[in-house]
């Protein structure tokens, strides 16, 4: 695909707002509506990946997040692993990283992907 100007990216962006209400899972892949808004949608897509690009979450970022989803405490956080709150607070503030084996434990605690911590 050639490069994606601002000007289509804004076309495709309305046509899929027109073109969602219009396609929904009954709607066979053929339908014009659902090719086009196929079509439209990579459009948004492409220009996005290439003008918006979605950093990765940095360890410090997953803890904290993870941490606000389960709604624990760094405290308890320390608690389930066997470190300091001062560690926990450590990792979040960016200061120091985990070591392997506390960060094994923060993902099966957190529910963190693996690859998501290594930045893969």
């Amino acid at each position: 695909m050639s490069k994606i100007t601002k000007e289509q990216y804004d076309f495709a962006v309305e046509r899929v707002e027109e073109l969602l209400p219009l396609v929904d899972d009954n709607t066979p892949a053929n339908d014009k509506n659902a090719v086009e808004l196929s079509m439209m949608s990579d459009i948004v897509i492409a220009y996005e990946k290439e003008h918006y690009p979605i950093e990765k979450p940095t360890v410090a970022e997953l803890i904290e997040l993870s941490l606000e989803e389960k709604g624990m405490t760094q405290k308890q956080l320390a608690n389930e692993i066997g470190i300091s709150p001062s560690r926990i607070n450590d990792y979040i503030s960016g200061r120091s990283e985990p070591t392997l084996r506390i960060a094994r434990l923060l993902c099966r605690i957190l529910n963190i992907q693996p690859s998501a911590m290594l930045g893969i």
